[in-house]
């Protein structure tokens, strides 16, 4: 009989032992003084590191021989050739070549070219399509895909010649760009303007083409 309390005795006293211990462990993770903080994750810190740094938007770039949407035009009235009873607007700072009754102006590989002209009739799309487009086919390499039509600008109906050939090579680097051209044919009292304007294919530059196009008036 006393062995059996003793041994009851010691039972207890080991419950008592473990039910203290995990009491006591409990405590020391819920103090919150004595918790230990989890270090960050390499995940965790890029992501971080994103979103204080966000990564920059990429540059923007036009296809090469695009005008830009601010291009400034300002008018142009010759003064010399055989006729200068016309003006028209023309991109500002552009460089400008004269040539008796031809002027040029170029900025990269973009050209507007005018020539005045004196012509008994007023070009049809039949004189175009039989005369110009040979003599055109001549004079530009690899001339391609000529259409003739008549189309409507601030002036009046005026012929159009539109096609493809290449440019001329570059002196410095030796290339050669493969241009689109539309040529413009106004005429007025046995006076012809052919306005030719020209740049790389893959240009955006409808808008800017039909600005100056459409800017022609007679005087």
């Amino acid at each position: 009989m006393a062995a059996h309390a003793r041994t009851s005795a010691v039972v207890g006293l080991g419950l008592v032992v473990v039910v203290t211990a995990g009491c006591s462990g409990s405590g020391s993770h819920s103090g919150s003084g004595s918790a230990t903080p989890t270090p960050p994750t390499a995940s965790t810190a890029r992501a971080g590191k994103a979103q204080s740094n966000p990564a920059p938007a990429p540059t923007e770039s036009n296809p090469p021989g695009d005008i830009p949407d601010n291009q400034v035009y300002v008018a142009f009235r010759p003064t010399g050739g055989s006729f200068t009873g016309f003006t028209l607007k023309v991109p500002e700072g552009w460089a400008r070549t004269e040539k008796g009754s031809t002027t040029v102006f170029t900025d990269k590989l973009n050209t507007v070219r005018i020539m005045a002209v004196s012509a008994f009739t007023a070009p049809t799309v039949g004189s175009v399509t039989h005369k110009v487009v040979p003599q055109v086919r001549s004079q530009v390499p690899k001339f391609a895909a000529p259409k003739v039509s008549e189309v409507t600008r601030h002036s009046g109906r005026v012929v159009l010649l539109t096609y493809q050939g290449d440019s001329a090579k570059d002196p410095v680097t030796g290339k050669v760009v493969r241009d689109a051209f539309e040529r413009y044919a106004f005429y007025k009292s046995g006076h012809e303007v052919d306005l030719t304007l020209s740049g790389p294919v893959n240009a955006d530059n409808v808008d800017p083409w039909r600005i100056v196009s459409d800017s022609f008036t007679w005087r």
